[in-house]
């Protein structure tokens, strides 16, 4: 018995193309093809109906409801915010400056809508410039019922100013 014979041929043979692995191959193109123009086709829809809802408003969350004392503590809080904002804040600060002079010096102004008062710190180097501050202050058209609520002599500057603050009442306008 003898062995098979051995084929010891190394280079390979040319292979041929098949027309079956070349139709596959074009017919998987154009499905992978078509497939891509359905995906794009199917975004454009869908960002399309996402714009539609967020303009019609489909997508809106339940307002929660709000607690009546919590209303009311923002409503109350809104009233105080106008009542600041509409002082006759050109008046008044023409009153303060037109009231005061050098030798004064206005620390502070704090106007209370509320009560319609106006609370001003100020300091002055003595009591007749203090006590002039006042009368001009008290003959202004937009302030009544001015007076000092407290004052005191720095002893711990070496100048020894005198601070001093005023109440007045804000008048409405005629």
């Amino acid at each position: 018995m003898r062995p098979p014979r051995l084929e010891l041929d190394h280079v390979a043979p040319v292979r041929r193309r098949h027309a079956a692995g070349v139709l596959l191959l074009a017919l998987s193109l154009v499905v992978a093809a078509s497939l891509v123009v359905r995906y794009r086709a199917a975004a454009l829809e869908l960002d399309r109906v996402q714009a539609a809802r967020e303009l019609a408003g489909v997508e809106r969350k339940a307002a929660r409801a709000v607690p009546k004392a919590r209303l009311d503590e923002e409503a109350r809080a809104a009233e105080a915010v106008l009542r600041q904002l509409t002082l006759p804040w050109p008046e008044i600060m023409r009153t303060v400056e037109e009231a005061a002079t050098p030798d004064i010096a206005v620390l502070q102004l704090q106007p209370d809508a509320l009560r319609r008062e106006l609370r001003l710190a100020a300091e002055t180097r003595d009591q007749d410039m203090m006590l002039e501050f006042l009368r001009r202050l008290a003959s202004a058209k937009a302030l009544g019922d001015v007076h000092v609520v407290s004052h005191q002599v720095q002893v711990e500057d070496r100048q020894r100013p005198l601070q001093f603050s005023i109440l007045a009442l804000m008048r409405d306008k005629p």
